[in-house]
């Protein structure tokens, strides 16, 4: 069963006042009315939720009672009682006359004319099993959390290293989310009690998804950093050593003589933190890539002619 916007079927707002709530029904009531639709089911499926949201909104209890339901109906249903009767508690359903004189049993063949949700929640009276009906606004002492709420945040791979903190605003609450290092991509926040707020007042939690962003140095595999570092072909042959940049500073790495183009070097310890291990860390793997001058004076290229023949 679908959950009925009463609202946006009447297109008002939520704050909409009576008088709003009358003129945008009798406006679409018009032009959806089965006396001008003929035949038209479209028109007539129209004519019948707009018939049931006004029934509702524009009853202030209805309304009252609507507007609490919220997003949580689909938990009153779940629950197994059966809410007939949870209007004014009349027996054998309604029978309402709206401002163009239609009778829904009339116009839908001697139905309601309204939906099952609203049949659900603002029913005829009745029992079940033998038992009163309860209003479940009201004497049930059922507890009904709030629904959780998800949201996502986006941050650096400099922050998964390093920790971060967000501000996130809830609707005027603003509240201050942490996040650990060695954050990773599709890691979920659980923020309890920060959802919405339930019938009996107790909240639902709030879900955060973690998005790490590509780091245009970096490439990460679970706890492991890679990245690729240039050196110039003397440095290749002769070996040396060559500074570099991490998540925690600068270091210098050395450089074995003979090193060949795309030769991989592990520094250990270097990678990212390991969320929820304090301390761990994973490594950091250099590929080093070898690049050739594309210009070389007359006296280089003597030399390099030299070691060519003595090779």
């Amino acid at each position: 069963m679908e959950y009925k916007d009463y609202y946006r079927v009447l297109g008002i707002s939520k704050n909409a006042g009576q008088d709003e709530i009358k003129k945008a029904y009798r406006k679409l009531a018009v032009k959806y009315h089965p006396d001008k639709n003929a035949g038209d089911k479209n028109s007539e499926e129209r004519f019948k939720e707009i018939s049931e949201a006004y029934e509702v909104l524009k009853d202030p209890e209805k309304r009252k009672r609507y507007d609490r339901l919220g997003s949580n109906w689909k938990q009153y249903q779940q629950a197994g009682f059966d809410f007939d009767g949870f209007g004014d508690g009349r027996k054998g359903g309604y029978r309402h006359r709206y401002d163009f004189g239609v009778d829904p049993s009339d116009v839908f063949s001697g139905s309601s004319g309204f939906s099952d949700f609203f049949e659900m929640f603002f029913g005829g009276g009745g029992k079940k099993r033998g038992k009163p009906i309860f209003d479940v606004f009201g004497d049930m002492n059922m507890e009904v959390p709030g629904s959780d709420l998800t949201g996502e945040i986006s941050i650096s791979l400099q922050d998964a290293y390093n920790g971060t903190e967000r501000i996130i605003d809830l609707g005027g609450e603003r509240i201050r989310v942490k996040i650990k290092p060695g954050a990773y991509e599709g890691l979920k926040l659980r923020i309890r009690g920060k959802g919405e707020k339930g019938t009996s007042g107790k909240a639902g939690n709030l879900y955060l998804t973690i998005h790490v962003l590509p780091s245009p140095v970096f490439r990460r595999e679970k706890e492991h950093l890679y990245k690729d570092v240039s050196i110039d072909m003397f440095t290749a042959m002769l070996g040396g050593k060559k500074g570099i940049d991490t998540f925690s500073g600068k270091l210098k790495i050395t450089i074995p003589e003979g090193t060949q183009n795309d030769k991989q070097l592990r520094i250990r310890g270097k990678g990212m933190p390991v969320y929820d291990r304090q301390g761990q860390y994973g490594d950091l793997y250099v590929r080093l890539k070898v690049y050739l001058p594309e210009r070389l004076n007359p006296v280089q290229k003597e030399l390099v002619k030299k070691l060519k023949d003595s090779y």
